[in-house]
Formats: C-alpha cells, sequence, structure tokens
C-alpha cells in the first residue's frame, strides 16, 4: 500500500477527509505550543476547490532558533505519534518562513515580519480560521 508522502500528484485524494480532529492536525498543534510558537491559527480550506490542502496549520517564532526547534519537534512528534515524514520541507536556508508539507496539511512557521507581509490569512480569508492558544 502507499502512503500519502510518497503520491505527490494525488494531493487531497484520501479516502478519509481530515478534520481538526484529526490525529495529525492535533499533533501538530501540540507539538507547536510545546516549542511556544505565537499566534497559532488553522485554516479549513476543504470547501476552497483551488486549495492545495485541507488545512494550512500557520504560527509565528521570534528567532531563527525557535523556527529550526518548531519545525524539527513537528516533525519528530508526528513521526512518532502518526508514522508519517512530511513530503517536502522548505525555507531552512532563509529561516524566515519554514514550511512542511505533510500533504494534507502544509505547517508554516514564520518570523512575526515575514508573516505580517505575506498575510496568509488575509490571501485565505474565505477559509475557516480557529485559533488555537495555550
Amino acid at each position: 500500500m502507499t502512503t500519502s508522502s510518497t503520491l505527490p500528484s494525488q494531493k487531497k485524494a484520501h479516502l478519509t477527509r481530515l478534520t481538526r480532529n484529526s490525529k495529525i492536525f492535533k499533533t501538530i498543534v501540540r507539538a507547536i505550543e510545546d516549542k511556544k510558537g505565537e499566534s497559532i491559527v488553522s485554516l479549513d480550506l476543504r470547501k476552497i476547490p483551488e486549495a492545495v490542502a485541507d488545512f494550512f496549520i500557520i504560527c509565528q517564532a521570534t528567532s531563527t532558533t525557535q523556527l529550526k526547534a518548531i519545525s524539527d519537534f513537528v516533525e519528530e512528534q508526528v513521526n512518532l505519534s502518526c508514522g508519517e515524514n512530511p513530503y517536502k520541507q522548505e525555507g531552512r536556508q532563509a529561516m524566515q518562513w519554514i514550511l512542511v508539507d505533510y500533504v494534507n496539511i502544509v505547517v508554516h512557521i514564520m518570523h512575526p515580519d515575514t508573516r505580517n507581509f505575506y498575510k496568509l490569512e488575509e490571501i485565505w480569508n474565505d477559509a475557516g480560521i480557529q485559533k488555537h492558544e495555550l
């Protein structure tokens, strides 16, 4: 059987749709909270046909050290709890915006200035947004 992480051309082609109660979703949010990620929100993109994922989880970190710590811990915890590895990662060179792609959930860990500049929540303003606070 092939997993979602080996099927890049079949994004969003799972038989079971993810929800905010899915194990991987909860694991990602908990990992971000454990590493003190700030302003955590999730965008529900399931009703947007053009969306490349079911959910975006967005947070910010105040330093490059924290950006890396959050992304590393998300990957570690998702692997331990769910047995999943990211399909793709980007941004570890510039350390302003790290993206961790789990196909149906894409995690965006951003420096506050970068987050303010790109305004993902505004770009995807037709998505359902939920704040996740400690």
